[in-house]
């Protein structure tokens, strides 16, 4: 009998596992992408009582096609979120919304689908303000509380709460203003002149002409005074001031005489060539703007010059990032047209006088986490900002005028984002404390004090508070497990309590790895980061050869403990170290979270010390593993493409073979606000041009290269590899194909296409790196 028992157990366990779903770690079905390892939960918000956390999310398994629907849950341990209708958010929208607290922090004002609301956050009830065609926006109380002023159709007005009043506070129209007819002169203003001393009835219609527009002057007077702006000007942010006293406007002035890239579809319902009408190149005339200040009630204007020693207008970039509670003054952010030099600067709201309180200048270019980060705190006492001033971007404050300055935190880490709590007596920082590789959130009391760090586990944090304080809603990550939804109490000692599982069974049912950090040195000294996937890590043998991907967009960041935006790539590299290869991942230079000098590294030469870090790359695998350099690859897309073929142009002796997907061939064709940054602009430094565009040194190519590119790419587009591959034609260059896909923008959608892709990268690495004939295959390494 224990026999039988013993067996029945032995087949029930075996059928039990044979039930089990098993990952099939196959190209076709890693590309299938999130419908594998889910959609991360997105656009967390609490309700106002802060009993519910609302965002937007998918479960486990849903199509690829299928966008995110909006979702809540208890935040409590076993609690399962609940899909929401359209009706429902229609009615808990304004709850959960943002807005900004009243002085007392008794209301909330916030809008939602394009009406305006106001919450009582004691009751957790709402009462609509608006319910109108127009739509209005960026909703402002008054010191006081009693009035709420917002925009609609680009004006300002303000209503009464309690009586519902509603009063317009700017008139702003577009077109030349108008003007008084001229006294004719010369000939004709003879001919004028005669018909008045002639003719009785011309002198009635002069005078009448004149008391009409004294009356029409008069009544203008009580009147909102108007404001013109160009025909084509914009205005992008109207900022009332609480007191009501002064508005800051800002506009957007489209630049004239520029040409924008046609980029045609060749798939189309119409069955007929269409195209797009996409971005300018970088130098081509940028658009420009304007800040003004607007006394009120009398309407009075004046121009602003937010960056010194430049004009009124064209500023790189220009925003306001707030009044004081007090109403008065504004603090204002703005960067020079060669993005050189970061000027904050306070507005006042009697005479409109601007005032540099904090300059940050850099050789190469102003920018890192957090840049245009900034706001009032303490009542208005101090604002706080976040600087690179010390080589990390770190939060600092200082006093109105720009005196006492403090840094707030330091140290070789990084300030990713700051906000404040309702009550304004905390700041709640994300920051790369405890490591580059790691992102905790922490709460600092704005009046000084050690930082409290909130989260424990090692791995990735994004935190989003309850009004009341009193719990977190965190959005975490690791190597190996995609962003879920988790809640814990602030300060707790116990674990966090999952919310969401977005993954497949199938998915979490293969053994995912977290690759480990290693530092490649580098040949200037520095120790760069990478993550590695070896062979043995995959139960695999080693083939003798090995790959690097590159992560696209250059300041990312993607060597860390927490899961990778490039989520196919992270599989496929599985893939590759259970076939024999081993993958390298690079943290190059000009990567985000290493501080200043790592991230301006690229300065006037990209493919310069990036690609140093590749090579590098390269010789960490001869050294430690034994791999020739001849049969290490690279793959990558968008900047990654760009290093790729860098690569393979311009240091032949340490690559093999390389896949350039979606890349940059020449930045001459690229955009503005990213490439002038980095090499200036094409007339005034071609040199960082020339050096930096591999079209130039495509006569180097030695090894296999396969370009993939989607032809309807409206970042990067097909044109780059189109004058690519007439170069190499030119040059009589062989052992290199080119894939395209005709529906496919820069990120692909279609699995059918990250399929195909992939496949052709797989099979490239096959065929000219893998197996000990695989370079004599290929005539030694160069064509095959």
């Amino acid at each position: 009998m224990r026999f039988v028992i013993c067996l029945f157990a032995l087949v029930t366990a075996l059928r039990a596992e044979a039930q089990q779903p098993s990952f099939d770690l196959s190209i076709q079905n890693m590309m299938r992408g999130p419908e594998l390892y889910g959609r991360e939960p997105s656009q967390v918000r609490w309700s106002a009582d802060s009993r519910w956390i609302y965002f937007s999310w998918l479960p486990a398994g849903s199509d690829w096609r299928e966008r995110a629907q909006p979702y809540r849950v208890r935040p409590v341990a076993g609690a399962k979120p609940e899909r929401v209708s359209e009706a429902h958010m229609d009615s808990a929208g304004p709850l959960v919304g943002t807005g900004v607290l009243s002085s007392d922090r008794r209301y909330r004002a916030a809008e939602f689908s394009g009406d305006l609301y106001l919450l009582d956050t004691k009751t957790a009830t709402s009462r609509r303000l608006t319910e109108t065609l127009a739509a209005e926006r960026a909703p402002a109380f008054d010191v006081e509380g009693r009035r709420v002023f917002f925009v609609r159709d680009n004006n300002v007005f303000s209503m009464e709460i309690d009586g519902g009043l509603v009063r317009q506070l700017t008139d702003i129209r577009s077109g030349d203003a108008p003007k008084d007819s001229a006294t004719a002169a010369g000939q004709r203003g003879v001919l004028a002149q005669q018909q008045r001393e002639l003719f009785e009835v011309i002198r009635d219609r002069v005078r009448l002409d004149s008391v009409a527009r004294a009356e029409q002057r008069a009544r203008e007077a009580v009147r909102v005074k108007p404001l013109y702006v160009g025909a084509t000007e914009r205005v992008t942010s109207l900022e009332v001031a609480p007191n009501g006293k002064a508005l800051l406007l800002t506009t957007t002035i489209p630049a004239t005489g520029t040409r924008e890239t046609g980029v045609p579809q060749f798939v189309t319902a119409s069955g007929y060539t269409e195209e797009l009408r996409v971005r300018t190149k970088v130098g081509d005339a940028q658009n420009t703007g304007r800040i003004a200040f607007v006394s009120l009630p009398s309407g009075d204007t004046k121009w602003l010059a937010v960056s010194p020693g430049d004009s009124a207008k064209p500023t790189s970039s220009a925003s306001v990032l707030g009044w004081n509670p007090s109403g008065t003054r504004a603090l204002l952010f703005a960067s020079s047209r060669d993005f050189k030099t970061r000027y904050i600067s306070t507005v006042s709201a009697e005479s409109g006088t601007v005032r540099v309180v904090d300059t940050l200048q850099d050789s190469a270019w102003v920018n890192g986490p957090c840049f245009g980060c900034g706001g009032w705190y303490d009542d208005g006492r101090r604002f706080w900002f976040v600087s690179e001033a010390s080589g990390y971007a770190h939060l600092w404050s200082a006093a109105p005028d720009g005196s006492d300055k403090r840094q707030l935190t330091s140290g070789a880490w990084e300030v990713l984002d700051v906000a404040l709590t309702t009550d304004r007596r905390h700041f709640l920082l994300h920051t790369s404390e405890v490591s580059p590789f790691e992102r905790h959130f922490y709460r600092l009391p704005v009046a000084g004090g050690a930082r409290e760090r909130l989260t424990r586990e090692k791995g990735g944090h994004s935190v989003v508070m309850s009004p009341d304080g009193s719990m977190i809603a965190d959005v975490f990550s690791t190597p190996n497990r995609p962003p879920e939804l988790f809640v814990r109490r602030t300060g707790a000692a116990g674990g966090m309590a999952q919310i969401t599982t977005s993954p497949t069974a199938e998915w979490l049912s293969h053994g995912w790895k977290t690759p480990e950090i290693v530092m490649i040195p580098a040949s200037d000294g520095v120790q760069v980061p990478a993550r590695i996937y070896r062979p043995a890590d995959m139960g695999a043998r080693p083939n003798g050869a090995g790959v690097l991907f590159v992560h696209g967009a250059g300041y990312l960041h993607n060597v860390h403990n927490y899961w990778s935006t490039y989520s196919r790539e992270y599989m496929f590299n599985h893939y590759l170290a259970s076939k024999g290869y081993v993958v390298l991942d690079i943290d190059y230079r000009g990567s985000a979270g290493y501080g200043r000098d790592w991230r301006t590294a690229v300065y006037r030469h990209m493919g310069g010390r990036d690609l140093q870090d590749h090579v590098d790359g390269s010789k960490y695998l001869q050294k430690e593993f034994g791999i020739d350099p001849e049969r290490v690859g690279l793959y990558g897309g968008s900047y990654g493409g760009f290093i790729t073929l860098m690569a393979l142009f311009t240091e032949p002796k340490s690559f093999g073979a390389g896949a350039a997907l979606r890349s940059v061939t020449d930045w001459a064709h690229y955009n503005h606000g990213y490439t002038a940054r980095i090499l200036n602009s094409p007339d005034a430094d071609s040199i960082a041009y020339r050096r930096s565009s591999p079209i130039y040194f495509a006569q180097g190519l030695e090894d296999p290269l396969l370009i993939a590119h989607g032809m309807v790419d409206t970042n990067v587009h097909f044109q780059d590899v189109v004058r690519l591959s007439q170069r190499l034609i030119e040059l009589g260059k062989t052992g290199w194909e080119m894939a395209v896909y005709p529906v496919e923008d820069h990120g692909f959608v279609r699995p059918s296409s990250w399929t195909d892709e992939y496949r052709r990268i797989f099979e490239l690495f096959e065929q000219h790196l893998a197996g000990a004939g695989a370079k004599a295959a290929s005539g030694g390494g160069r064509h095959p």
